[in-house]
């Protein structure tokens, strides 16, 4: 039985709203419904009652609830044993990080690590925050640099760190380049180029909130996922982009970076930046890692 399916079971019958369990899990609505499908399938029952308004969990469905979790508990205990096991045997920490941490944070952290936890080895990898997540629940990775989603899975514990400065990529030719810096009311009619909100939805609202808050609307040229691409896009010509700072070190030719004007007094003009690790764990390596960064967070957050 797939431990995956169970876990979108639970969450689906804590929810009771198909939609608001995808999000909390981090994938589309879509997926979570094939998930509980198959699940169904395999057990030989109906787990909810679907309406267009309603969802319910069927009489089957409240009676292997309590099992269920049960199960799920097990296996996040036997993933966390293993974690603990391997640990123990090696100096070697998995880190998770969203491209513009690895970009900025990262080369700057590693290098204070090496300088205060010279015994220990970390080992990165980078991806989106929804690939970062199961992976930390899943015990391979120990550590994400991430942006917390809207819904939080209870099992995982983030703690903020700070907010990233806003940039915006342009063409080095264009005639806003040379400014020392831009307003949204600027941008107003350029074409811009913005991250996929399937697997980028904090990146991709950003742009749109800034515009909203402006009262304009954003100018909606290309949608592109990954940041390397966005700013390749930029270069060619396709359009200008909203980006974090740290984007700013892919050093791409024939783009400049200038910083954005944004609203101080409220944080969904801003991209938070987070780190986070499963509840429940106790892991020294882990630990050590978190003191050189706490240790040295307002440095890194004036680069940021």
């Amino acid at each position: 039985m797939d431990i995956n399916q169970l876990k979108c079971f639970l969450t689906a019958a804590e929810t009771l709203h198909f939609g608001r369990a995808a999000q909390a899990l981090d994938m589309l609505p879509a997926t979570l419904g094939r998930q509980i499908r198959q699940l169904e399938e395999q057990l030989g029952v109906q787990l909810f009652q679907r309406t267009t308004r309603a969802v319910s969990l069927t009489e089957t469905g409240s009676r292997i609830l309590e099992d269920a979790r049960k199960l799920v508990e097990e296996a996040e205990a036997f993933e966390r044993n293993v974690r603990t096991i391997r640990n123990s045997g090696t100096h070697a920490l998995n880190v998770g990080a969203i491209d513009s941490a690895a970009a900025g944070l990262m080369p700057q952290l590693l290098q204070l690590v090496r300088q205060e936890q010279p015994d220990l080895t970390v080992q990165i990898i980078e991806q989106k925050t929804i690939h970062l997540l199961p992976k930390l629940l899943s015990g391979s990775i120990d550590l994400a640099f991430c942006r917390p989603p809207d819904i939080r899975d209870p099992r995982v514990h983030f703690m903020t760190l700070f907010y990233e400065t806003a940039v915006v990529a342009l063409p080095s030719s264009h005639a806003l380049a040379g400014r020392e810096r831009l307003g949204i009311s600027d941008l107003e009619d350029e074409p811009l180029i913005v991250p996929d909100r399937r697997s980028r939805p904090h990146s991709h609202d950003l742009t749109i909130k800034l515009f909203v808050d402006a009262g304009l609307t954003a100018r909606i040229a290309q949608v592109a996922e990954e940041k390397q691409t966005i700013v390749n896009l930029v270069a060619a010509g396709a359009g200008l982009a909203i980006v974090p700072r740290w984007t700013s070190r892919l050093k791409v030719e024939g783009v400049t970076f200038v910083p954005l004007a944004v609203p101080d007094e409220t944080s969904r003009s801003k991209l938070v930046l987070a780190v986070a690790w499963a509840r429940g764990t106790r892991d020294p390596l882990r630990e050590a890692f978190m003191s050189v960064l706490k240790g040295h967070l307002e440095e890194i957050e004036a680069t940021a």
